[in-house]
Formats: C-alpha cells, sequence, structure tokens
C-alpha cells in the first residue's frame, strides 16, 4: 500500500470528492474558498473553478455539467460554459447555515445535509432530498455537521453521521429505493471507538464503510456490522472525504484540511489532496443526477 500526495494544495477545508467514470476525473471542493477542482490522474492537471461562495459538496449530472449544493442552496453548473442556473435555498431564511455533505442514490436523487457556518456549533443541520424534477424535500433535522452520507451496494441501506464532538456518531437506515424515503435511523458506529471523527464517507464493492477519522490521522474501513475491518494511518491530521476512483475504481482518494490543526507533529501536506494504492480493494460507480 502506498500514500501519495497528488495535488499538493493548503485548502481550508477540502471536501466533497466524487470520481466521475466516464470522464476519469475526481471533483472536489475548497469549501469556504468556494473552489470547485476537477483533477485528472491521467496527466496529473488539477483545473479549479471559482464559484464565488462556499460550495459543500456536488454531483455530477446525467445530463452534463455539475449539480451544487452551496451557501445559496442548489444550483445547475456547467464548468465548461460557465453557465449556472440557480434551482433552489431551502434555507433562504437561515443565512448562517450552508450546505455541507451529499451523496447521489442508484434512482439519482442527490442528497445534501446543511450546517451552521462558524460561531457556536448548535443543531440547526438538515438534510434534503433533490428530486430529478427539481423539487427539494427535508429529510431529518437536528443536526450539528451533517456528513458521512453514503448507499450501500444495493442502495437500500443510507448512511449519514454527525461530526460534532458531543455526538461523532454514524447511523444507518433502511431506503426505500422507489420513493426515496428513509426508515428510522439507528447506530450504525459511535466513533469513541477510535481516534477520529467520522467526516466524510464513501462505500467500497464489498459493502464496506469507509470514514475519513477527523482530527484522528486515520482512516477507517467499518463491515456492514459496524465493526472496524482495517485502520489507515494517514499523513494529515484532518481527513476529511473517501472516494474510490481511477479506471479500475482500485485508488482510494482522499481530501483534507488545512486549518484548525493542532501542530503537535509536521503535517506539510494538510489540505492537500492524496491517493492510495495498492489495498486490494474496489469502490463503485457514483451515481448521476438523473434531473
Amino acid at each position: 500500500m502506498e500514500i501519495e500526495c497528488v495535488v499538493p494544495s493548503r485548502s481550508r477545508i477540502g471536501e466533497g470528492a466524487v470520481w466521475d467514470d466516464r470522464a476519469g476525473v475526481l471533483w472536489w471542493v475548497d469549501i469556504p474558498a468556494g473552489l470547485i477542482h476537477r483533477y485528472d490522474p491521467s496527466s496529473g492537471v488539477n483545473d479549479s473553478f471559482d464559484w464565488g461562495e462556499p460550495v459543500g459538496c456536488l454531483t455530477v449530472r446525467e445530463k452534463g455539467g455539475l449539480v451544487l449544493a452551496t451557501k445559496s442552496g442548489f444550483h445547475l453548473f456547467d464548468p465548461d460554459t460557465g453557465v449556472r442556473e440557480a434551482i433552489q435555498n431551502p434555507e433562504a431564511g437561515m443565512p448562517d447555515n450552508r450546505f455541507n455533505d451529499g451523496a447521489t442514490d442508484a434512482q439519482g436523487r442527490f442528497w445534501a445535509g446543511t450546517m451552521k457556518d462558524g460561531g457556536e456549533p448548535e443543531a440547526l443541520g438538515r438534510f434534503y432530498r433533490l428530486d430529478p424534477d427539481l423539487s427539494v424535500t427535508p429529510w431529518k433535522g437536528g443536526i450539528y455537521t451533517t456528513n458521512g452520507m453514503a448507499f450501500s451496494p444495493d442502495g437500500r441501506t443510507m448512511y449519514f453521521s454527525d461530526s460534532n464532538k458531543l455526538v461523532r456518531t454514524i447511523w444507518k437506515a433502511a431506503y426505500d429505493t422507489e420513493t426515496g424515503t428513509p426508515g428510522e435511523p439507528e447506530v450504525f458506529f459511535d466513533t469513541r471507538e477510535v481516534a477520529g471523527r467520522p467526516d466524510g464517507g464513501t462505500v467500497d464493492a464489498d459493502g464496506c464503510y469507509w470514514q475519513a477519522g477527523i482530527d484522528g490521522w486515520q482512516l477507517y474501513r467499518i463491515t456492514p456490522e459496524g465493526r472496524i475491518d482495517m485502520t489507515i494511518d494517514v499523513p494529515v491530521e484532518r481527513p476529511s472525504k473517501p472516494m474510490f476512483g481511477g479506471v479500475g475504481l482500485d485508488v482510494l482518494f482522499f481530501t483534507s484540511l488545512g486549518i484548525g490543526l493542532t501542530g503537535d507533529r509536521p503535517q506539510p501536506e494538510a489540505g492537500s489532496l492524496h491517493a492510495i494504492t495498492g489495498l486490494g480493494i474496489t469502490g463503485l460507480p457514483q451515481p448521476r443526477f438523473a434531473g
């Protein structure tokens, strides 16, 4: 196994990694900088697009371009032409909130969650579902830091987490693939068992959930039964979002934060994009937004 820094960057909050299997590129963001990045492993080139406001997460659109979840709600964006189209801001009356983490289900619905942006933490976050007809449906609220969204290989289990230090829990919920409705959540994994709090997540082809252990210098592979299967030490204190990519979906990329570091040991690659090879594990193709 080898860990390589593939895009040296001092991103404040590197996040939102999504692999586009058709284009062979990895999309990721620096949330507060409002930067959308497109990394091409074949050339090593990382292109950047300035959105102009915080961008929490994104998904690739079936019709071309991207769907963004930002400070001002959901938007369509074509990086090649620069065309932008606002969809809806479900929290227009909550100016202190912004979108954070998200994922797309197998039917092409985009899920994304919000959180209070700065200041004293409050449980003001909520998850929203963006359907292909561009309608928006709210779901579970009362979350400090919405995070860790991912779906099982069969699409019938949805994972999500709250990164807050008082909560640091990952949940799972039975997911109705026909209606896009989650059932009652139950605790999947309590991260007090490990060094890192839950941040972004993804699921591999075996159905195991990968957690970025922020503040823990580690990534974790958790079995569907909720047991730690693998722990990987990484060269940054605050890894934030794992995502499988590469031609064979056998490269595990992960973003990281360049802010909020403790400084107890050197980490010159904090905020950079890394890639892990040689795991012998493959991921899943990421669904595209169907609208």
